[in-house]
């Protein structure tokens, strides 16, 4: 029940995400569950891979690196899902930090 009432609250983010950026569009909100469900994905096996790969590059940003691969994380399911579109890469950084907010101010709440 957790993981669902998570997938519903990140849809509602990014639905809400979506409304506040010119930069990013949503067809609906079952195009939001399954963006979701995606970055849920891609975390869950993607992150960890870039993460590893430039642990040096991190370090020396002392970790804003980090939001560089949070926003390629947003464009790889820009590329992955049809009715999820960014315009760019800053729109995506700015979609990522966002986001994130909004879900922890709803993880708060809920």
């Amino acid at each position: 029940m957790g993981f669902v009432l998570k997938l519903l609250l990140t849809g509602a983010a990014a639905m809400l995400a979506a409304y506040i950026l010119p930069g990013v569009s949503i067809d609906g909100f079952l195009t939001a569950l399954i963006l979701a469900l995606v970055l849920a994905v891609l975390n869950a096996i993607v992150r960890p891979i870039l993460v590893f790969l430039t642990i040096p590059v991190t370090i020396l940003t002392l970790g804003l690196f980090l939001l560089v691969i949070n926003a390629v994380i947003i464009l790889l399911a820009d590329y992955l899902i049809a009715g999820f579109a960014v315009d760019g890469f800053i729109w995506a950084l700015l979609f990522s930090l966002v986001l994130s907010v909004i879900t922890a101010i709803l993880d708060m709440i809920f």
